[in-house]
């Protein structure tokens, strides 16, 4: 099981598609779930910590979950099918612990797990299928002078007179 975080929602460009972009915590996968528009709003609310007069439906869930004497301990994003990626959600440490696991949507999942402040993780199996591999990006050469004029001055160049 690998730990994923979520790095936001981002819109897919020529279709204005939304997209959660999840990253493996200690790795350089990343994976990107196409999700709707409302699923997308949710995920971005739950990371920029804004809260809605009254609850959304998100938040209605983790408040009955909590509410009964149970906790969400962790989303695990299971499969993906035919382009859709299926979830679960762990609640109370799974049927082996005396808890359950219950189905979900993804994007429903991590919207969730945001703001039950639960972890969300995926197999191995799963990353190596519909993980995306990325490499560092490159730091840009004008950041990279910009540095150096910062921390250069005259008196490090020694010229000679007449040159």
């Amino acid at each position: 099981m690998k730990v994923l975080d979520v790095l936001g929602v981002r819109v897919e460009m020529p279709t204005n598609h939304p997209i959660v972009l999840l990253r493996e915590r200690d790795g350089v996968r990343y994976l990107p779930i196409w999700i709707g528009a409302a699923e997308a709003t949710a995920i971005a609310y739950a990371q920029q910590g804004v809260v809605p007069p009254r609850p959304l439906t998100h938040d209605l869930l983790r408040t009955v979950i909590e509410e009964t004497g149970h906790t969400l301990t962790r989303v695990r994003i299971t499969s993906l099918e035919e382009g859709v990626f299926h979830a679960v959600l762990v609640i109370d440490g799974g049927p082996e612990a005396g808890g359950a696991d219950v189905d979900s949507r993804s994007s429903d999942a991590i919207a969730l797990a945001l703001r039950a402040g639960a972890e969300i993780c995926a197999d191995e199996e799963l990353l190596a299928e519909a993980g995306v591999e990325m490499a560092e990006p490159e730091e840009d050469e004008v950041e990279k002078f910009k540095e150096f004029l910062d921390q250069v001055s005259a008196d490090d160049f020694d010229l000679e007179e007449g040159s």
